[in-house]
């Protein structure tokens, strides 16, 4: 050992006996306590402050973690730490130990990012390409869990680190959430909050599993390219116009513009009433009715109902048959398979009767005698 080791040593024994961190930055997660040989005075002070956690790790092995407050490091308050050593009696000269100071703060608006487009298939447009974007929250739940499982020996690990991680996990976990919404193309961009609290709860248990909590996820806009963009809008408001005045609103607008072309204010009346005729012709094409309503001066005539056949149900050999139309039942009488004491039955009748009492079934009886003529 050269004489400065020999001195560096000697003033870690006698001065150092406060292990504590001031946290002077916005980014930083870990932080592990430096010290010579990681020798720590037996009956120094721990001083862990609010937002802070303090985990000793002893040749790579997690030993004791601290919450925040000020402690006398001893055997009585470092029992895995004295087990691991195998004091059985305290000890008074110094001991190693690694401590790593983790920030248990609230990391906020952390970005987060699709880098490349994820293709989803809407029943309307097919395969589409969509990408997102948004920021979120998190803070360290159990230290232990992520020196271990993330930092390592890393000495002063930031929220850039664990941020390349993280994004990661959280494309490919949005990836699968909204894939398995099946949402129709342009109602992600209108359910932002619906699919962000569905992401944070996908998450979290991936998060857990190395000792994170997020706290918050957020989706701040789901985008898509231009041109499926336009053909989304014209889709929507064709479903809400009124085709016949779309064309003629149409056909008018491009005989105005046409008028333009001729100049002059003559042009332009003329353009504009032939835009008129011909959005009237259109309207007269789509609706035959209408126009001839319009030269007749009259109001548009609606087309009668179609009528709607009486069906009849008959009883033959002991069986009910039917329905079947007046034409069909008078065949059937015809070809005696039924007969004038035949039951029958239409909707409106309260009960079977035989067809010679059904009005409209006598005309099938024939030999009426008509009535006698009035006297003269």
């Amino acid at each position: 050992m050269g004489l400065f080791d020999e001195i560096k040593k000697k003033l870690s024994h006698e001065f150092i006996d406060i292990v504590e961190w001031l946290d002077n930055t916005n980014d930083t997660i870990v932080h592990r306590f430096e010290r010579y040989q990681n020798e720590i005075k037996n009956g120094a002070q721990l001083v862990v402050r609010e937002g802070q956690m303090a985990v000793f790790i002893n040749e790579g092995q997690l030993a004791d973690v601290f919450k925040p407050g000020t402690y006398t490091l001893n055997t009585e308050n470092l029992p895995i730490l004295a087990t691991l050593k195998g004091w059985k009696y305290g000890f008074n000269s110094p001991f190693k130990a690694e401590v790593y100071f983790v920030s248990t703060r609230i990391f906020t608006d952390e970005k987060w990012g699709t880098k490349n487009p994820i293709t989803l298939s809407d029943d309307r447009f097919g395969l589409v390409e969509i990408r997102a974007f948004g920021t979120y929250t998190f803070r360290i739940s159990d230290p232990g869990k992520f020196i271990v499982d993330v930092v390592g020996t890393d000495g002063n690990f930031t929220n850039y680190e664990i941020n390349e991680h993280l994004k990661s996990l959280i494309a490919t976990r949005f990836t699968d959430t909204i894939g398995e919404a099946n949402l129709p193309i342009e109602l992600y961009a209108a359910n932002t909050t619906e699919l962000s609290d569905t992401c944070q709860e996908v998450m979290q248990p991936e998060f857990a599993r190395v000792g994170i909590d997020l706290e918050k996820f957020y989706i701040e806009n789901v985008s898509m390219p231009e041109d499926l963009k336009k053909e989304i809008f014209e889709y929507s408001r064709l479903d809400k116009l009124d085709m016949q005045k779309l064309a003629q609103f149409k056909a008018a607008k491009a005989m105005e513009e046409a008028a333009k072309n001729e100049g002059g204010t003559a042009g332009a009346g003329m353009g504009m009433g032939m835009g008129f005729v011909l959005a009237q012709q259109m309207g007269n094409m789509m609706n035959p009715n209408l126009g001839q309503a319009q030269n007749t001066g009259q109001a548009p005539m609606a087309p009668p109902p179609i009528p709607v056949q009486v069906q009849y149900y008959y009883a033959a050999n002991g069986q009910q048959a039917g329905p079947v139309t007046f034409d069909a039942l008078k065949a059937l009488f015809a070809s005696r398979t039924i007969n004038k004491d035949s039951l029958v039955w239409k909707q409106g009748m309260d009960n079977w009767a035989p067809l010679k009492e059904v009005e409209e079934l006598k005309a099938f009886l024939g030999g009426s005698t008509p009535p006698p003529l009035p006297n003269s």
